[in-house]
């Protein structure tokens, strides 16, 4: 065990040194904090009366948000604050840990729970906090958790505190700077801003790119006495590769072949044998989600959290269906591998299963100490729990059931046959396959990014021998041109930016939302097409601020992190060796760099009133569209309707939530399926779910600014509540309603 310790560092942190955890130990009742409400549901279910299980709701502390928070001159010392919004659970906490002769904190197991964990321990003033963590929550292995506690490990801490304290530097360092040279209220970050630069990269490929046009001619075959056709391509000349660079070219081959006779005058098989993709990590969920279901990094996110803290599934109870999602290894439990044989063996046979369990080696860097992303239990097959399951629910545990069953199966076996075709001076070529053994075929295949034109080689050949006649069919020629690289989507994003070494499975999906809620870039037909802003913004950083822009710089400060983490680097020195230079260069663009215009984008929609082009702008609400004759027309309308990644609560609707704008002007957030669907809200759906009825939980604006939460159910028993406590509120003393912080507005209140 890496050194750990339960008390404080001049730091603040806990010291390296061990410290007998035996002792610390007792029979009676003890606490359990974990970090969502699911979790508590589920642990309840299967632990007695002695446990009290209660959840944090994520962090307790942060950095403020309206400071920077860290002595520079201080060895860089974060200051945090308690979020206000868990003063109320701190208090209930506080209590709950005074009563209970031991505390388990049982956080996630990563660097950020780690964190959590230890500002639990500050804010309850814990004299000696039990840490644990499981992959999984299932009975087995909470028990086996609470049999094994450890201290709380302060270089873990360390690792993720200079990533936070490095984030806020970036963040609030450079932002202010774009408020000056650009616009208001954008933001800079770390990991975001090479995000966009990589998004950025890509367009200025596409635009630079010089499309070459090119000709193929196929040639559609049959056997002399069969109906069944194929095709083959024009590959050779005088047994020289041919390239057809233009329409004369090919009318020429064309009038070449004219009264060919075809023959058969290679054929060629060999065996092909293909193995399975390794278990799901978080980026590889990330992708095959995004290309197999059309999810999002943050909807993909979403539903699994949901399915690793646990779901009703009947007479079971409530149980976590997989293992934990943030990870970056491929290694499988024995007891699951085991598992996974035996049923293999017993439901496809015997020949499924291969001699040897396979191993998959996990990419650079990758925290070995956590599991793939698999089924707590291969017997939960999909089929025996859909029913318990919402439908994206039951979509992404059938993918990871289904991956997790290949990636311990045996290899597919195909026969892969390619047949020369002899015509003159010209030679043909086919190619077909056909599978011999499915093996792991059978349950799964990986998806692809690019489904291009068909494979040529998925069509099955007729049985050829050489020297066979063909007749022919048909000569098509075809005009081609070369094509530059696509754009982004979300699945290639998150793939280049795992192959990087850019974030951490636990940021992409973060990632990807901020840049898209910013305006750097939108979604067109799935792919991600930087903004005029988002190239603004790119260029300004990428001129002042080379190393923060670059991407091997980038990887190597989350390999950095990581040396943290092992001990072998200093934070503090870390954070120093690149405050220095990044100060430096702070000041010279500050001084330097020039103001940019973004000029607004010229749409295809015409003003109502005056019929002028609309310009698409972006104001403090985010995008509109606003008149190209302004001032003198000052019409406005809303922009596109804006998805925000959470699908509609309404059972058996398949829509997502879009926002929206009244005709006043007004947001509001509506389902996508409108008017078969009437779900509608003022209040701005997330990610988190409400306990009482399970709809997204909304976020109360008041000028601008979120002021709270509140179900967006308003038939839920806890909207009822709230209302009932703002109007007694209102009839006695008067109700907290939001302020703002400008003196005139605090005369007014006054008044």
């Amino acid at each position: 065990m890496r050194g750990q310790g339960v008390g404080v560092t001049a730091n603040g942190l806990p010291p390296h040194a061990p410290s007998p955890l035996k002792e610390l130990l007792s029979m009676g009742k003890s606490l359990i904090i974990v970090e969502s409400p699911a979790k508590t549901r589920t642990l309840k279910s299967f632990l007695g009366d002695s446990y009290d299980v209660r959840a944090s709701m994520g962090h307790v502390r942060d950095l403020p948000k309206s400071r920077l928070g860290v002595d520079i001159e201080n060895r860089f010392q974060p200051h945090y604050v308690t979020i206000r919004e868990r003063k109320d659970v701190i208090r209930e906490l506080k209590s709950a840990a005074q009563k209970a002769d031991q505390v388990y904190l049982a956080s996630d197991p990563d660097r950020e729970g780690e964190a959590i964990a230890w500002h639990l321990s500050e804010e309850l003033k814990l004299s000696h906090p039990l840490r644990i963590e499981f992959n999984e929550i299932t009975k087995q292995a909470v028990e086996n958790a609470l049999r094994s506690p450890r201290e709380l490990d302060s270089r873990r801490i360390e690792a993720q505190q200079a990533r936070r304290v490095l984030d806020r530097l970036v963040g609030y360092k450079l932002s202010p700077l774009l408020w000056r040279k650009v616009k208001s209220r954008l933001s800079a970050g770390r990991v975001q801003s090479v995000a966009v630069r990589l998004v950025c990269d890509r367009e200025r490929e596409i635009q630079a790119f010089q499309p070459v046009e090119y000709w193929t001619v196929t040639a559609t075959l049959t056997p002399l006495d069969e109906e069944k056709s194929f095709d083959a391509r024009l590959v050779e000349r005088d047994g020289k590769k041919l390239e057809i660079p233009n329409e004369e070219t090919a009318k020429q081959i064309l009038a070449d072949l004219e009264g060919a006779q075809y023959a058969v005058s290679e054929v060629k098989q060999r065996q092909q044998r293909r193995n399975p993709a390794p278990p799901f990590i978080t980026s590889t969920l990330q992708q095959e989600a995004a290309r197999k279901l059309g999810f999002s990094a943050k909807r993909t996110m979403m539903v699994a959290q949901q399915l690793y803290e646990g779901l009703d599934v009947g007479g079971e109870g409530t149980v976590g269906l997989i293992t934990y999602m943030r990870t970056d290894s491929t290694r499988t439990a024995q007891e699951a591998i085991v598992e996974v044989r035996d049923y293999i063996g017993n439901a496809y046979g015997s020949e499924y299963v291969p001699e040897q369990p396979r191993q998959f080696r996990s990419g650079r860097g990758a925290q070995e100490a956590h599991e793939a992303i698999r089924p707590t239990s291969v017997a939960r097959t999909p089929d025996s729990v859909r029913k318990h399951l919402t439908a994206d629910q039951a979509r992404l545990y059938t993918l990871i059931w289904q991956r997790f069953v290949a990636s311990q199966m045996a290899q597919a076996v195909l026969d892969v046959t390619t047949v020369d075709i002899a015509a003159g001076r010209y030679t043909f070529r086919a190619s077909g396959s056909v599978i011999r053994f499915p093996g792991f075929m059978k349950v799964y295949q990986e998806g692809r990014d690019d489904q291009a034109e068909e494979d040529e080689s998925k069509q099955v050949l007729p049985e050829l021998t050489v020297g066979e006649l063909l007749r022919l069919i048909a000569l098509t020629p075809k005009q081609r041109f070369t094509e530059p690289p696509p754009r982004y989507s979300e699945a290639t994003l998150v793939k280049a930016l795992e192959e990087r070494g850019i974030g951490r499975p636990s940021t992409y999906a973060s990632i990807i939302s901020t840049i898209q809620e910013r305006g750097y870039v939108v979604l067109e037909e799935k792919r991600f097409k930087p903004t005029e802003l988002g190239f603004a913004v790119t260029d300004l950083l990428v001129k002042h601020f080379p190393d923060v822009m670059d991407v091997e710089f980038t990887a190597a400060i989350e390999s950095k992190l990581d040396d943290i983490e092992e001990g072998e680097q200093d934070w503090v020195q870390i954070l120093s060796d690149f405050y220095q230079p990044f100060s430096q260069k702070l000041d010279e663009a500050a001084a330097q760099a020039e103001k940019v215009k973004i000029e607004p984008i010229v749409t295809d929609e015409v003003c109502p009133n005056c019929g002028k082009p609309m310009l698409l702008r972006r104001g403090r609400f985010g995008p509109f569209l606003g008149c190209s004759g302004f001032p003198e027309c000052r019409t406005v309308m809303p922009a596109p309707e804006q998805r925000l990644d959470v699908p509609c609560p309404r059972p058996n609707c398949t829509g997502e939530i879009v926002q929206k704008r009244s005709r006043k002007g007004r947001i509001f957030y509506g389902c996508s399926r409108y008017p078969e669907c009437d779900f509608v809200t003022w209040h701005k759906p997330t990610q988190a779910r409400c306990e009482t009825c399970g709809y997204p939980i909304g976020e109360r604006t008041w000028r601008g600014r979120t002021v709270g939460t509140e179900c967006t159910n308003k038939d839920c028993p806890t909207v009822a509540a709230k209302a009932t406590a703002r109007q007694t509120a209102s009839e006695g003393e008067p109700a907290a309603e939001p302020t703002a912080s400008n003196s005139k507005g605090k005369r007014k209140r006054a008044a």
